[in-house]
């Protein structure tokens, strides 16, 4: 008999993915279920095994996604199935998050369970949009209620006269739907119209968007710049200090939607360096690598190391394919010959230094004569054997530089890009729906799997303030093909240089 599963309740943290808590992604890294609610960020999926199920609630009053009870039901079946579930929950699962209720019935099923804290929106929102919910000069307390009406017979209904007589901070949860009934309320009770009021939406994330002003005029200001749920909203004179402390919407990259469509195994370190600025990052990968169609080249290469003069990778995705294949044949590095290593750009590079390996060349631009005369000034390549090891669709300007030297060049596809299709976190579907500022190209291969995909000339046509970034000429030839050219190219090759390029547009 199969023994019984566990369910973990995991607050998601407010939208950042950075505010997830270490046992929180240890979890979900172990999960056999994920069971994720609407407002969660989808790229904590990314924490999930492949082999994991996702299941996403939707909004239910939207677009007919799963009820509460529903949910409910299917942690308690997935449990009994002998699964480790994970319930990611936004913010913090037992502030307002009904979070209590789903422990109440896994206890009353007898169904193991655990409770992980998560960081509320309550204080991140408030720290994001610069406002200290407590401070020295202004009060020692804070008051959380929600602004959702209550039934009058409901025990849990408010008592605005009470609330509006709290002295310090309140805190405001849901309270879009009806803020001005909730605003009215509390000025009837006797809080000044006067007293300063802020509503972030979004708070945490890329998207935020804040509006200051009164109690009187909040509800006024929230309709006109179009804020809507979710939004907490701040009450209290320490609202008046978010002109001096708005650390956050203050990044250079603020409010900026930019897509990154390299492979997942790549993007993570790009993708945190941009949210790190500010920018609301969407992950599109475009492409994924497998094995190349022809296989044979590849063997004899691996059978004939030791007769090549050099070895040249073109990407770091190359490394990484040829020596998952070189370590099922050989258990020793040392296997690899005597050959010279050459490594086109800095990350190719880097990626063969974690590996211990020296690199003897590293031409830094991705363009065919440019190597070419970098192999020429380090040596005559006159008769010396080359294996050139890189993706099996690939420009031919390369090798027929290196061969108009004299080089015997050995063109070797190592691994073969294609299409992405998986929309494992929703992301495709918010480019769709939303539209970017930004899609990054890192590749000739990205940009033409994007098009194949999205049909690019049709999407920026859509979203007119839709701008391309290319990473270099290679890239930007892929987009001159389709009509487009790039709004900026990166000086330098890489990603480095493309993150600054974005950064010099921003200023």
């Amino acid at each position: 008999m199969k023994s019984t599963g566990i369910v973990y309740l995991v607050g998601a943290g407010p939208g950042d993915a950075g505010l997830l808590t270490l046992r929180g992604a240890e979890l979900l890294r172990r999960a056999d279920v994920v069971i994720c609610d609407v407002l969660v960020n989808v790229e904590l999926l990314h924490h999930a095994p492949e082999s994991a199920e996702i299941i996403t609630r939707g909004n239910h009053k939207r677009d007919g996604g799963l009820t509460q009870d529903q949910l409910t039901e299917l942690m308690i079946t997935r449990a009994r199935a002998g699964k480790l579930v994970v319930r990611l929950k936004g913010g913090d699962p037992f502030v307002f998050g009904r979070g209590g209720e789903e422990a109440e019935r896994l206890a009353a099923e007898k169904i193991p369970f655990e409770v992980v804290p998560g960081v509320s929106a309550v204080m991140a929102a408030a720290n994001y949009a610069g406002i200290p919910l407590t401070h020295r000069a202004y009060c020692s307390s804070f008051t959380v209620f929600t602004g959702r009406g209550n039934s009058e017979k409901a025990p849990t209904r408010l008592s605005y006269e009470q609330i509006a007589k709290i002295p310090g901070t309140k805190v405001v949860l849901m309270g879009m739907d009806n803020l001005d009934e909730w605003t009215r309320s509390l000025i009837t009770n006797g809080l000044p119209k006067e007293t300063p009021v802020a509503m972030i939406h979004c708070g945490t994330t890329g998207r935020q968007k804040s509006v200051a002003g009164t109690l009187a005029t909040i509800a006024g200001l929230a309709a006109q710049e179009k804020i809507g749920p979710p939004a907490i909203t701040i009450l209290g004179e320490v609202v008046t200090l978010r002109s001096k402390l708005n650390w956050f919407e203050n990044k250079p990259l603020f409010g900026q939607r930019i897509v990154i469509t390299r492979r997942r195994e790549q993007a993570g370190n790009f993708a945190a360096r941009l949210a790190e600025l500010g920018a609301d990052v969407l992950e599109v990968p475009t492409i994924k690598l497998t094995h190349p169609t022809e296989r044979d080249a590849i063997i004899d290469c691996l059978l004939e190391l030791n007769s090549y003069d050099w070895i040249v990778f073109t990407s770091a995705n190359g490394v990484t394919a040829f020596f998952d294949l070189f370590f099922k044949r050989f258990q020793d590095l040392r296997d690899l010959g005597g050959a010279r290593i050459a490594a086109v750009g800095p990350a190719t590079a880097a990626k063969l230094r974690e590996l211990h390996l020296q690199v003897d060349l590293q031409p830094e631009e991705f363009i065919g004569s440019k190597i070419a005369a970098a192999f020429k000034k380090y040596q005559d390549i006159d008769n010396v054997k080359i294996a050139l090891l890189r993706a099996e669709v690939a420009n031919r300007e390369l090798p027929d530089a290196l061969q108009e030297l004299g080089a015997i060049v050995d063109d070797i596809a190592i691994y073969k890009t294609v299409p992405e299709t998986e929309d494992r976190t929703g992301a495709t579907a918010r480019l769709l729906a939303e539209g970017a500022d930004w899609v990054t190209f890192t590749s000739s291969s990205t940009v033409e799997h994007f098009h194949t995909r999205f049909d690019l000339p049709r999407l920026a046509k859509q979203f007119p303030q839709l701008k391309l970034a290319s990473i270099g000429p290679e890239t930007t030839k892929a987009m001159s093909r389709l009509g487009l050219k790039p709004t900026l190219e990166a000086k330098e090759h890489t990603t480095d240089g493309l993150l600054a390029a974005l950064l010099k547009t921003a200023k």
